[in-house]
């Protein structure tokens, strides 16, 4: 009974609690169990909350049992990276800096998601403050994050352990947070489908910051419709975030099945010179997905970007190194020796960067944002490839590196439209491949649309990682 509990998707438990058919304490112990099993090969999370999840999982039962049913999320356990501050329980952010940071009020998304009654089973593995170089160097206080199709294999990052656990089956649903692809990224490594909002969609009040300007929360889920009831869940206007968007947020699940037919999508797959680095792999399924999608009745149109993927990565790059050594400055000047040389590495650039290196990125960045809404305006969505490479094994510095720069994810971030890394199958070794599907600013729905359609018509999520 565990092992098909493990299996379940959020949408599919929510249908099973709500009848009563399960229990949120047996889907609980199904989950506590998976990570007593598996975590040490996979090291998804840094701590597990299990005492506070089984009081949470019996309140749940009794409100569930009493007819107090709050939503798709009663119930469900899920998992944060440990960037999200949570009220009385550590939040490191896998760093020695913050070994003792034990913050006195849950983030918003927390909050949130304690409203809708899911249940958390701890804080999940990450680069350390949430951000770094790509590379991985083996000196934070925790083993890094290992990939559940092959633990040889890196998960991406920073959002690692996030991947790994709705991969590893450690966590039904998890929460990201993504600067330049950190939610996409391990989802593309990982095999699921990770949502990047719009810029401002979800609150980032209580998770520690890693860029201000750039900084998007988001859930890596198993499908698509558990994107959209996490996305459900925690989006909307908070007064306490100065960049939280005071708009309504519509019915993500109304729509979710309407399919394609008759939409006009644009597709991206000439990346000019950087179209060399895409793997063969990705590239097939690309093309496979471009075909999947015209069969279901969508009309695909090529198109290019406004200019090369190089000029948004080096505008995200500036901004993001500048805007995290001006968050982090105190603590590098005091505890640099603490810290892992990733991150000293990445805070070390942002000092080195001028004042005016940072005005023209964000002057820069404006310029983009606004040149990449003109092409996406004139369709319902945009597809193109997000990682460029499957994932990488561990011990290859160049292609680890490679992994997280080679991508096409810095796009939306600095354009702020919403973002989904879905997975469109699996090469030669049997690793997940990706391609990136976008919409306009604050059409997240329309992302979910196309990517729930694109799933119903192929098999790639009948496969689970054998671990």
């Amino acid at each position: 009974m565990s092992t098909e509990l493990l299996n379940l998707t959020a949408g599919e438990a929510s249908k099973m609690l709500a009848a009563k058919k399960v229990s949120p304490v047996e889907l609980l112990d199904a989950f506590l169990g998976r990570i007593d099993e598996v975590d040490e090969k996979i090291h998804s999370y840094i701590l597990v909350t299990a005492e506070q999840a089984r009081e949470h999982a019996q309140t749940a039962e009794k409100e569930i049992l009493a007819g107090d049913y709050k939503g798709l999320l009663h119930g469900i356990p899920y998992a944060v990276k440990d960037n999200y501050f949570t009220k009385g329980i550590r939040t490191c952010v896998a760093s020695r800096v913050l070994m003792d940071h034990v913050p006195d009020f849950d983030s918003t998304v927390i909050s949130k998601l304690d409203q809708a009654g899911a249940v958390m089973l701890g804080k999940l593995n990450t680069w350390e403050y949430g951000t770094g170089t790509g590379s991985v160097h083996f000196d934070l206080p925790f083993e890094p994050a290992r990939n559940p199709w092959n633990t040889d294999y890196i998960t991406g990052g920073s959002s690692s352990g996030s991947g790994a656990s709705v991969a590893g089956r450690t966590a039904m649903v998890s929460m990201g947070s993504d600067t330049g692809g950190s939610v996409r990224l391990p989802a593309a490594a990982c095999g699921l489908q990770g949502l990047k909002p719009t810029y401002g969609r979800i609150s980032k009040y209580g998770i520690l910051p890693n860029c201000w300007s750039l900084d998007v929360a988001g859930p890596l889920c198993w499908t698509v419709e558990d994107c959209a009831i996490m996305l459900q869940a925690v989006a909307g206007y908070d007064p306490k975030d100065s960049a939280s968007l005071d708009v309504a947020v519509p019915d993500y699940m109304a729509e979710l099945g309407k399919g394609v037919k008759g939409l006009k999508i644009a597709c991206v797959s000439d990346l000019d010179s950087s179209n060399d680095l895409l793997d063969v792999a990705n590239r097939v399924a690309f093309e496979n997905m471009i075909q999947v999608l015209r069969s279901e009745g969508a009309e695909l149109v090529e198109v290019k970007l406004p200019t090369s993927l190089s000029d948004y990565r080096d505008a995200n790059g500036i901004i993001g190194q500048v805007e995290s050594y001006s968050l982090h400055e105190k603590e590098f000047l005091q505890s640099a020796h603490l810290m892992g040389q990733a991150l000293r590495d990445k805070l070390t650039s942002g000092f080195m960067y001028r004042a005016v290196d940072y005005v023209n990125a964000q002057r820069r960045r404006k310029a983009l944002a606004m040149a990449t809404d003109e092409l996406i305006q004139n369709y319902d969505a945009l597809i193109m490839p997000c990682a460029l490479h499957t994932a990488p094994k561990y011990g290859n510095d160049a292609h680890v590196k490679a992994f997280t720069t080679d991508t096409a994810c810095p796009v939306f971030n600095i354009s702020g439209h919403p973002a989904m890394s879905i997975c469109t199958g699996f090469d030669a070794n049997g690793l997940p491949t990706n391609a990136q599907i976008v919409g306009k600013w604050l059409d997240e729905a329309m992302v979910l649309r196309v990517g729930h359609a694109f799933e119903r018509a192929t098999d790639f999520r009948k496969t689970r990682p054998a671990l």
